[in-house]
């Protein structure tokens, strides 16, 4: 019977990852943590609830479809509207919100429920999983949030953190979705050991580019941008160079969609005061390079990112990054 590589004692999963890393040229915290990452979908996905989990964000377009050459290290997950609150959308055909005040009565409602299904829930479901494997980790939740903390094998940059968050949201379906096979990066290097691995649904390249570009236009807007965004505009570039974005800028009904749910649910206002219009963002005004001083901070948040070594292919010069983002800019709005 094959080892299972989590059970292992750690001088022979560090004894493993270090093969891996000279096999891959992937430094072995990367790898650790890309272990953690598909566990933690195996265990959310293998459990009662899978069927209303929706996989989405950065890693999944790394590891679902192969789509960026990033490291992404934590999970975003939407956990359907339909199940957290069947109550609240049997009127609307569309599940959407009707009118602005029904759309804050339902912000409000599921800002409740959801820390309680995921202390309730979703963390029981998580500690089982540690607890009948004897796994060398815990979990905790924090609001919205579950940690997986793990004492690593080899330390890495502050950069990386070795924990895997879990990031759950309420306020969508997720859709359109599909089924994807994920397994870890360090599997394909020692076929007879057991690897976590997952079938989770996952959002669709398409959407999630429109997730990721309406978030950079808020920034943008905002002139400011946060710790740790600059992964957003690398995802976009590297979409474009892998040929998704064509497909993603045709697909006007999803990116209508994400528009509709945003301003219903995500309102944003920019740096005048005035509400951001993410219809208008989707329909020809979408911004993606931010200006003054919003540039520098993007310019030393992507420096972080590149010498955290989350990058697992050759990295994109930064002004390689603003070029694709500006042409993608271009596209979009024409």
């Amino acid at each position: 019977m094959a080892d299972r590589f989590l059970e292992l004692s750690g001088r022979d999963r560090l004894d493993a990852l270090q093969v891996a890393s000279s096999a891959s040229a992937r430094p072995v915290y990367l790898l650790e943590k890309d272990v953690w990452v598909v566990w933690a979908l195996e265990a959310l996905f293998g459990g009662p609830f899978g069927s209303s989990l929706v996989f989405k964000g950065g890693t999944s377009l790394s590891k679902a479809y192969g789509a960026i050459g990033r490291f992404s290290e934590d999970v975003d997950l939407t956990y359907d509207i339909n199940a957290i609150a069947p109550d609240l959308i049997t009127s609307s055909p569309d599940w959407l919100p009707a009118t602005r005040s029904q759309a804050d009565r339902w912000t409000r409602e599921i800002r409740k429920r959801l820390p309680e299904w995921v202390q309730q829930k979703a963390l029981l479901e998580v500690e089982s999983a540690l607890r009948s494997r004897g796994l060398p980790a815990h979990a905790r939740a924090e609001d919205d949030k579950i940690h997986i903390e793990y004492d690593p094998l080899e330390s890495g940059p502050s950069y990386v953190r070795p924990a895997v968050t879990l990031e759950f949201g309420a306020r969508s379906d997720g859709q359109p979705c599909a089924t994807h096979e994920v397994v870890c990066d360090a599997a394909k290097h020692f076929p007879r050991l057991v690897f976590p691995s997952a079938s989770p649904r996952v959002m669709s390249v398409e959407r999630t580019f429109w997730e990721k570009a309406t978030a950079i236009h808020v920034f943008c807007a905002q002139g400011a941008v946060p710790e740790r965004a600059a992964r957003h505009w690398y995802d976009l570039a590297s979409l474009y160079e892998a040929g998704y974005v064509a497909s993603a800028i045709a697909g006007r009904a999803i990116a209508k969609r994400v528009a509709s749910e945003k301003q219903l649910f995500f309102r944003e206002k920019d740096a005048n005061r005035v509400v951001i219009d993410y219809g208008a963002a989707v329909e020809g005004n979408l911004r993606l390079i931010p200006t003054e001083g919003a540039f520098g901070q993007l310019s030393k948040d992507y420096q972080d990112m590149l010498e955290g070594g989350l990058l697992l292919t050759d990295a994109i010069p930064f002004s390689r990054l603003i070029e694709r983002c500006r042409l993608i800019e271009q596209e979009a709005n024409a």
